[in-house]
């Protein structure tokens, strides 16, 4: 995988996270660096922790799969690209500030579910480095986690819907590519 698809995958990975954050930012009375730090954290971890898991599954069952593991990839990434499009049009909000333990560890995983099926992909992809993938992943979660925060604070909810339209939009291409490159290959 090269590093630009890897960058492109790591933001369309991200935009879940930085949809919530934005969310977390509108809810909260304050958002300084400490609280951006906090859901940056727990939101970039997660999204690190998750592929590294779906590798180790990916790359596990590899021998068992590989005639139709670009399949396998595409499924996945298009389904979570389409989820994550149709979630964009949901008007359904929580808007909770707190950053209690309970609901971050709650929302850091339902962020990185995706996360988990594209380690997966990673697994029985050729040529995926998964402590690079997974570094990028994280730190670029962190960042636009941390930035969805302060933007959230700022200017309310009004790029929640094109951020995870945007992502969802992102992995189908990425899944397509995947495809195309193995069915012509």
């Amino acid at each position: 995988m090269r590093v630009y698809e890897l960058i492109i995958t790591a933001i369309g990975l991200a935009m879940d996270a930085f949809a919530v954050a934005i969310c977390k930012g509108l809810a909260m009375k304050r958002s300084g660096f400490r609280e951006m730090l906090i859901v940056g954290l727990w939101f970039g971890g997660f999204q690190a922790l998750m592929p590294l898991i779906g590798y180790f599954l990916g790359s596990t069952f590899e021998a068992y799969i590989t005639s139709f593991d670009h399949w396998i990839a595409f499924v996945l990434l298009a389904l979570i690209g389409v989820l994550m499009i149709k979630e964009s049009f949901s008007k359904e909000e929580a808007k909770d500030g707190s950053l209690s333990f309970k609901i971050m560890l709650t929302m850091a995983l339902a962020t990185s579910i995706d996360a988990l099926a594209v380690g997966v992909s990673f697994g029985i992809l050729p040529n995926v480095n998964i402590y690079v993938a997974i570094a990028s992943i994280g730190i670029i979660t962190l960042l636009l986690s941390m930035l969805g925060v302060l933007l959230g604070n700022l200017f309310g909810a009004r790029y929640k819907c094109k951020a995870e339209l945007a992502g969802g939009i992102i992995l189908i291409f990425i899944g397509l590519k995947i495809l195309i490159e193995h069915l012509l290959a």
